[in-house]
This record gives structure tokens, C-alpha cells and sequence, in this order.
């Protein structure tokens, strides 16, 4: 199978990488994975990931989250919970960043739609796009709401949303360049691109190392801090504005990585860590496990 080689960083353009660390996708396949740092500006890149037509076996668990919806097993309990409340936290942050009750967004990667369901309840205009066939048709017999597939984004019209919102989807998406350009194209002028990633210079991915679930790989192919996506929205004509946290996921990440550590007592260990990680991030937002990017057009 064809796999991809990243020869220039799609962050600073660089071309000088060095080994980082040695991953395994513990929660698929096995499969052990390179991560490379661009010895420029400190991206940090899954090596020899499928390429886009083939990565799909890699997202072939009824465990995975975000298609499944499944609540299966003690951590997937704790995500659900927390979903609810975090749905509200969510609109509210999408209001409060575009500086409108209501308007257009489109949600990009939106899984089986939750949030854009929540949008939608609340007046506003959504359009949602989703690799994966089955949480699309999820989408459509739950919430009667039509979601296009990915490539469906670089047909949208210019300039026709006020809020363009990732969840946890950059970090997968294998043509960035592409996505990027087409985010500041449907923008509208006073719009906002809102970016939620995994932070790998937060204390959970220091303690746990390898261990750190949100590696990820190979789902997950670019590994931002803040540094690192400040520069990618400078490229693409965006300003970053807001830097929030996603304090659960100081919890959930840190719990997922002492079960792939095999821990005794794995669900205290990873809610003590997850504390530490989570006072952090309120001393300094850049420290948390996952991070909000909140960018206008510059």
C-alpha cells in the first residue's frame, strides 16, 4: 500500500527532520510508527502513515468515538458524559468568537454530527462534511441532517460561513495545504476558523511519552503546539485571536494512556495526572492537553 512521505513541513517549509519518537497504535493494529520533528519549527509528523485512500483500516474499530458512537468500556462512558456538557461549552464558544446569535457554520470532519445537531437546534445555518459513509448515515436517521463527504468542501461557494469549526480533525486530514486554502476561501470577511487539536507540549504528553494516547498514530499525522499552529493560520491569511482549553480532555487523554500503559489502578493514575495536567493549563492555556484556536482573517 502506498504511504505518504512528508519531504517539506507544511508548517515552515523546512526540509530537515529528525527522529522524535517511536510509537504503537495501540488501539487498532499493533503497528509501530515513526514520529519525525522538523528541525525548523518543531511540527512533529507520523512517518510512513497510509495514504489517504488506504489509512481507512487504521479507523475500523466499533470503539472509535467519533464514527461509532459507542459508549463501550469505562473511558468511552466517561467521554460520553462529558460530551453533553461540552456540546453547550462549544456553541457558546462559537458565539462568543463570531460575535453573532446566529449565522452559517460548517463543520469540517463532524462525525456523527452531536455538535452539529446542537448548532442547528439553535438557529444556526449548518453544513457538516464526514469521511466515514456510516456516521454520516448516523447523522441523517438521528438528526434528519445531510452531511457531504470530504471533497464536497472545495465546491462550496466563496465566502459563505461565518464559522468554519474542527474538532479534533486537522490532525487527520492528509491534504492540509488544500484544506487550509479552501478554509480561507469560504470564509467570510469577518469570520472565524476554530481548530481544536491535541497540544503535544502539554505535561500529559511529556509524562506519558510513547504512551501519550493522543499520538495517535497513524490517525493522527501532524502533531501541533502552539507555536506550530500560530504559523500555520499566518500562512493561510489568518490571525490567531484566541488560545482556550479543553480541560476534560486533560482527563481522558491521561486515563487512555494508562490503560495502553497497562496500569494497576489505571482510572486513579490517569485522574491524578490528568489533574496535573489540567492546573497547568490554568496557570498557562498552552500547557493543556488539547488547545481551541480561535483565528479571524487577517
Amino acid at each position: 500500500m502506498a504511504k505518504i512521505d512528508v519531504r517539506d513541513c507544511p508548517v515552515c517549509g523546512g526540509e530537515s527532520f529528525t527522529t522524535f519518537l517511536a510509537c504503537t497504535d495501540f488501539f487498532v493494529s499493533g503497528e509501530h510508527f515513526e514520529i519525525k520533528e522538523c528541525s525548523d519549527c518543531g511540527l512533529k509528523i507520523t512517518a510512513n502513515a497510509e495514504d489517504e485512500e488506504n489509512i481507512g483500516k487504521y479507523y475500523q474499530s466499533e470503539e472509535y468515538i467519533s464514527h461509532s458512537n459507542t459508549s463501550k468500556g469505562l473511558v468511552n462512558n466517561v467521554y460520553h458524559r462529558v460530551r453533553n456538557y461540552m456540546l453547550g461549552s462549544k456553541r457558546r464558544l462559537v458565539k462568543n468568537a463570531s460575535g453573532i446569535p446566529e449565522g452559517r457554520l460548517l463543520d469540517v470532519g463532524t462525525g456523527t454530527a452531536f455538535f452539529l445537531n446542537e448548532m442547528n437546534r439553535c438557529g444556526w445555518k449548518v453544513t457538516g462534511t464526514e469521511k466515514n459513509p456510516e456516521a454520516r448515515e448516523f447523522a441523517q436517521n438521528e438528526f434528519g441532517l445531510q452531511v457531504s463527504p470530504p471533497e464536497d468542501l472545495f465546491q462550496f461557494d466563496e465566502k459563505s460561513f461565518d464559522v468554519i469549526s474542527l474538532w479534533h480533525v486537522l490532525e487527520h486530514i492528509h491534504r492540509l495545504k488544500e484544506n487550509m486554502e479552501a478554509f480561507a476561501r469560504l470564509l467570510k470577511p469577518n469570520g472565524k476558523l476554530i481548530i481544536a487539536v491535541p497540544n503535544h507540549t502539554s505535561y500529559d504528553a511529556g509524562h506519558y511519552k510513547e504512551y501519550w494516547a493522543a499520538w495517535d498514530v497513524p490517525r493522527h499525522l501532524w502533531h501541533f503546539g502552539p507555536e506550530q499552529m500560530e504559523r500555520l493560520g499566518k500562512k493561510y491569511g489568518f490571525r490567531l485571536e484566541q488560545i482556550r482549553t479543553m480541560p476534560f480532555d486533560s482527563f481522558y487523554v491521561s486515563m487512555l494512556s494508562e490503560k495502553y500503559k497497562k496500569s494497576k489502578l489505571a482510572f486513579i493514575k490517569g485522574v491524578f495526572h490528568g489533574k496535573i495536567s489540567w492546573l497547568n493549563s490554568l496557570v498557562n492555556p498552552k500547557k493543556c492537553s488539547s488547545v481551541i484556536y480561535v483565528f479571524g482573517v487577517a
